[in-house]
């Protein structure tokens, strides 16, 4: 790895609190690659081999069944995927492919189990990501199971307009099948969603979405703590 890129890992929320001289450590048995869009990185039932660790891009979590798919969950920069098969040296239960073009630095499991039972404070960050990651299954399991389709996009775009500092102008960051996907509806039902927002003065045209009445959308929406605060 080059001086570079060690610099910039070093920076990863991944080894926030961990010592400078094993995160060096831990990154000289590690590998940053380029990956182009749609590249399969984990499939479902593999042996973990590697922690990755999103350095730029999108990556999609996805699971199979048969002939349907369905998408968990879309991480962006400094999400790392699986901790848990990796801890545990078991199969990945998800698989992942990137969204966008990607960049991610991938640490062998070998290393991160020995780094997990040798550094207390590594150990402390991986168990910090992987209590996060639980709560946001947690959250999602809410989501889908007590709210209706509509709903469920209504607080994604009142979400998704949060963090683009409330505008109300936004754009869908991927393609309407991987929302549909995302949101745990199939396509035919998320653009009856989105018609059935017209009421509600939201205007979705392609991927560019404009709130003209945000407290409408939000009375519809009610988003609470306990599912839709990041940081609760």
């Amino acid at each position: 790895m080059r001086d570079e890129d060690l610099q910039e890992m070093r920076q990863l929320p991944l080894f926030d609190g961990v010592g400078a001289a094993y995160v060096d450590s831990l990154l000289r048995s590690a590998f940053v690659q380029r990956f182009p869009a749609h590249v399969e990185l984990v499939h479902e039932g593999d042996p973990a081999d590697f922690l990755y660790v999103i350095v730029q891009g999108q990556v999609e979590i996805y699971a199979g069944y048969r002939d349907r798919e369905t998408t968990i969950s879309v991480l962006g920069p400094g999400n790392s995927f699986i901790i848990a098969a990796v801890l545990l040296d078991r199969v990945y239960l998800k698989s992942a492919r990137g969204l966008t073009p990607t960049r991610i630095l991938m640490l062998p499991a070998e290393a991160v189990r020995e780094g997990f039972a040798e550094d207390a404070h590594f150990a402390r960050a991986l168990a910090v990501d992987m209590a996060l990651a639980y709560r946001g299954v947690v959250k999602e399991l809410k989501n889908q199971k007590l709210r209706s389709s509509l709903e469920r996009l209504a607080n994604w775009l009142i979400a998704e307009d949060e963090k683009g500092g409330s505008t109300g102008k936004l754009e869908i960051p991927y393609d309407k099948k991987v929302l549909a996907s995302r949101l745990g509806m199939a396509p035919e039902v998320l653009s009856r969603s989105i018609a059935a927002l017209i009421p509600y003065k939201v205007d979705i045209r392609g991927r560019h979405v404009q709130l003209n009445d945000r407290e409408a959308l939000l009375s519809l929406a009610r988003p609470v703590p306990t599912i839709d605060d990041p940081a609760c």
